[in-house]
């Protein structure tokens, strides 16, 4: 059965799209694709840099979000190895080493994937081949306005909150409103 839906359970998706709003998109050239592939053994065919499933996405290496604090890094061919859907979703912000050997669900060690060594030492060659942007936000756009952004979202998170607090009034008057399991709705 479903159970009812939380408006606040949706917190951590308007923190990770008031940090990703900002973090700026670099596009590599047809070169730095080729020569990050190349470090990352994958000469041949474009596959996860964590499991060697088929790549489907492009992961962080280096997590964008940690403790609903933008990390400073950015998205750019410095910071992004291939990846399929199962290893992007399991490692979330985790440090790709420490995720990779733990027991986290749909972990490659978890999977019992073989090579993990070797793709370690592919991902510490990568990680070693170009200096990732680090950005300070707040120091590159001005205290006042880097307070102003964190306030909207400390707002939004509040309307959330007040939001879940009138939709546990709306469930309960409709539940006291039910006779049995029937419960009679009308159109307006």
């Amino acid at each position: 059965m479903p159970k009812p839906v939380r408006i606040t359970g949706r917190s951590s998706s308007i923190t990770n799209s008031f940090v990703n709003g900002i973090i700026p998109v670099v596009t590599p050239t047809a070169e730095q694709i080729n020569e990050a592939l190349r470090i990352l053994g994958m000469d041949d065919a474009v596959r996860c840099a964590y499991c060697g499933d088929t790549a489907s996405e492009w992961d962080h290496l280096r997590p964008l979000v940690v403790d609903k604090q933008p990390t400073g890094y950015i998205s750019e061919i410095h910071n992004l190895v291939p990846a399929c859907g199962k290893c992007n979703q399991s490692k979330g912000n985790k440090p790709w080493r420490e995720w990779m050997f733990s027991s986290a669900r749909l972990s490659p060690a978890t999977r019992g994937i073989k090579g993990l060594t070797e793709r370690a030492e592919h991902l510490a060659s990568y990680e070693q081949w170009q200096t990732p942007t680090r950005i300070d936000f707040g120091s590159v756009v001005g205290e006042e306005l880097w307070a102003q952004h964190w306030r909207n979202h400390a707002a939004i998170l509040q309307t959330l909150r007040d939001a879940e607090a009138t939709v546990e009034l709306i469930r309960e008057r409709v539940a006291g409103a039910s006779t049995g399991s029937t419960i009679e709705l009308t159109s307006l």
